[in-house]
């Protein structure tokens, strides 16, 4: 019995000892940082110390709003195949035209939304997505106890998209993804925001049509001299840095994300989707070095 107690000890110390290292901390009364740059769901924020802090969103992806480059332009072709709007007003032009303003309109809707003291739970985690901009995730409740990513994807302003975590209020990240999930669903199903503008008919195509270059682009970059540069550090590499590790896309980008940190390659195996061939593939692209 006692041998028995004493390896459950172990286990909870050890349990403990790894959840430790990202607690979520809670900011009270927090407000918003007017600038020109900040979208839906990234954005400035001010703590009642005067400290500034770029949260990014848990869970919720607007449409791009800002688009500056190659990387941009083609998040926004994604997100508009997302919503089945690609094809919107038969050109280009007008349909980048409609989800740049639906990308305002989410902008606009935080802004209003955020008019009030709010509350920011953020473990400081690191949300570079392209690795040129400081941010952190978090999660963010409004004035009116709302939470605001779960605000953003029923009004049919972002999708149920990104990096997930376990909740203020304890819910997994697993099933914050499934109650996103369902909120989009019902934002669909009511023709709200985005999916006002949604060519049914057209959709599968082209959501397909975005899963075939998205694998023509794994080809493209799989070859294993493709690969250049020191390997990716897997506990502090932005989205897009752990993209550049050939068979790890998007998704499983976030997902990486989430699961940090990493101690030794097996850890890995955690990952939804990733199996122990899958981690053997990518050790030669990978540094396990300690998170900061």
């Amino acid at each position: 019995m006692r041998t028995l107690l004493h390896a459950v000890a172990i286990l909870a110390t050890a349990a403990h000892a790894y959840a430790a290292p990202d607690p979520l901390e809670r900011l009270e009364n927090c407000t918003l940082a007017p600038t020109e740059w900040a979208d839906g769901d990234s954005f400035l924020v001010k703590t009642t110390d005067g400290k500034q802090l770029t949260v990014r969103l848990y869970g919720a992806d607007c449409i791009e709003y800002h688009v500056t480059d190659e990387s941009d332009a083609r998040r926004l072709r994604e997100q508009r195949r997302y919503f089945g709007i690609a094809e919107f007003g038969g050109s280009p032009e007008k349909s980048i035209a409609l989800a740049k303003s639906i990308g305002g309109l989410a902008a606009e809707e935080t802004v209003r939304v955020l008019g009030k003291p709010f509350i920011v739970h953020t473990s400081f985690a690191d949300a570079r997505g392209d690795g040129k901009h400081q941010r952190i995730y978090g999660f963010v409740t409004t004035a009116d106890g709302a939470d605001l990513s779960s605000h953003l994807v029923s009004a049919g302003l972002a999708r149920a998209f990104g990096v997930y975590k376990t909740t203020p209020l304890g819910k997994s990240g697993n099933e914050y993804r499934a109650q996103l999930t369902d909120l989009e669903l019902r934002a669909a199903r009511l023709g709200s925001g985005a999916w006002k503008n949604t060519d049914w008919n057209q959709l599968p195509e082209e959501r397909m049509m975005q899963r075939e270059e998205d694998a023509e682009l794994d080809l493209a970059t799989g070859a294993k001299q493709e690969f250049s540069g020191n390997p990716v550090n897997i506990n502090t590499a932005a989205r897009d840095e752990l993209m550049r590790v050939p068979g790890i896309g998007e998704v499983t980008a976030n997902r990486i994300i989430e699961g940090r940190p990493y101690g030794k390659p097996a850890d890995l195996e955690k990952v939804e989707g990733i199996s122990a061939k899958t981690v053997e593939r990518y050790l030669e692209y990978l540094d396990f070095g300690k998170a900061p």
